[in-house]
């Protein structure tokens, strides 16, 4: 067995089989161990036994940087700790800065660096996966699950390898039961992954959720894609890793309205957001005057407009204002304003703003600062809420015929990784008829052609 780390047990390292032994396999790994415990007094250990979560990985990134000797844990297409250290390694090698991420720079030197090594006949090394997984931590250590990871790669279409593992987070607070995940990484090409979708079902637990954790841009036309999210009871992706976020998150509407039932981690992380400028309102006086708003300024992390597009999706779904107008403008700051018509026919103007920042963090595009306010002078609307107090400042000088009467600062959450929403999301499943509703306003948007 090799070498884990002091909070996992492994029940099997990473182990190369055929497509028809993967079931087998598992069962195998049970069998040996003995899921009671009664083998020379091992503690009992619970098989997956809360639901499958299908990922399906759209980079070659962790191919590239277990080839290339950066990495070795598992292929599993989830950024966990040993991944953003090898990406800071690729980083502080080349110059580059050191996010932990995989921006675009430190892939373009990846795969210079892969074909590179091919053409020199020392490219193409196996992948090794038998180091301790970091493979979706938050969800193992609490639910006994099983994780089909898809990884697609580049290259020759050789069919599809197959590897079955099984890992049992420790539990500090009893040692006595492990609560353990099994784990099937599917790799190959596109088209090879493709061709076996068909089988992929078969490997979901009967009976239990299936998750299906598409970490591309979800197409509607992609066949695998269709053939999972017909099956699963969520399709989870993640807006804030959009590269075109506009006809991304008009993908997301499409799909929705073909009863795909849908979440975006992305908007999880707007919780605070929404949670404040409810809050705002809650008094009677405040509330009666919320219909005097017409006014909107929202600045966020230059980059992605997704958290911006679908917050004031939100607000405009509650306040039932219809978008009239849409347009761009690109520069320093990114500026985008979208004009609404109210209920009673008043005039709404949004301003969406993307802030360019020094030090950017783990999301891209996260709300920086919001102002609502009224150009009625007279109207006890006006809010501003924050993240920080650079942004609050900004917000006190843009301008309007209102004040501020209540200024908020937004608690972060404590967690904003993708893998910690997700151990988060897959407590629930089904439609979520909010999100849908912000999304159907936000693809509104998009729809309006641009003017002037």
């Amino acid at each position: 067995m090799p070498t884990q780390t002091s909070t996992i047990f492994s029940l099997q390292a990473p182990k190369d089989i055929s497509l028809n032994e993967i079931d087998t396999e598992l069962n195998q790994i049970w069998q040996s161990y003995g899921i009671t415990g009664d083998d020379g007094g091992l503690p009992s250990a619970t098989r997956a036994t809360t639901f499958t979560l299908v990922v399906y990985e759209p980079e070659e990134t962790q191919y590239l940087l277990a080839a290339l000797g950066f990495y070795n844990g598992p292929i599993d297409g989830i950024l966990g700790p040993q991944m953003a250290a090898a990406l800071r390694e690729v980083q502080n090698k080349n110059g580059l800065p050191e996010t932990g991420t995989a921006t675009l720079e430190t892939l373009t030197v990846l795969r210079e660096e892969f074909s590179k090594g091919q053409r020199n006949g020392s490219g193409g090394q196996q992948i090794n996966s038998a180091a301790s997984p970091r493979i979706a931590d938050e969800i193992a250590l609490r639910n006994p699950c099983r994780i089909i990871a898809l990884f697609p790669i580049a290259g020759e279409d050789e069919g599809v390898k197959a590897q079955v593992s099984a890992y049992c987070p420790i539990q500090k607070q009893s040692s006595s039961t492990l609560i353990c995940c099994e784990y099937i990484t599917l790799s190959g090409t596109a088209a090879a992954l493709e061709r076996i979708g068909g089988m992929i079902p078969a490997l979901l637990i009967g009976g239990l959720p299936k998750f299906l954790w598409w970490k591309a841009t979800p197409d509607p036309n992609n066949g695998l894609f269709k053939r999972l999210a017909a099956v699963c009871n969520n399709v989870i992706v993640d807006s804030c890793n959009f590269n075109e976020p506009e006809s991304d998150l008009l993908h997301l509407q499409e799909l929705v309205e073909t009863g795909v039932p849908l979440a975006d981690l992305n908007w999880r992380r707007l919780a605070s957001w929404q949670e404040l400028t409810a809050e705002a309102y809650d008094s009677p006086k405040r509330r009666a005057a919320i219909k005097e708003i017409d006014r909107v300024t929202i600045d966020y992390e230059k980059g992605n407009p997704a958290q911006a597009l679908l917050f004031l999706g939100w607000l405009a779904s509650r306040l039932q204002w219809q978008p009239v107008s849409y347009h761009k403008e690109t520069g320093d700051y990114d500026i985008t304003r979208i004009h609404f018509i109210s209920q009673d026919q008043r005039q709404v103007e949004a301003e969406l703003a993307g802030v360019p920042v020094a030090d950017v963090g783990d999301i891209i595009g996260d709300l920086i600062a919001l102002r609502l306010s009224s150009t009625n002078s007279e109207a006890d609307c006006g809010t501003v809420i924050c993240s920080e107090t650079g942004g609050c400042m900004r917000m006190e000088t843009h301008g309007g015929a209102q004040s501020a009467g209540l200024f908020q600062q937004v608690t972060s959450l404590s967690e904003q990784k993708a893998e910690a929403l997700l151990s988060q999301q897959v407590q629930r499943w089904g439609r979520e008829s909010l999100f849908e509703e912000s999304l159907g306003v936000t693809a509104n948007i998009f729809k309006l052609e641009t003017n002037s």
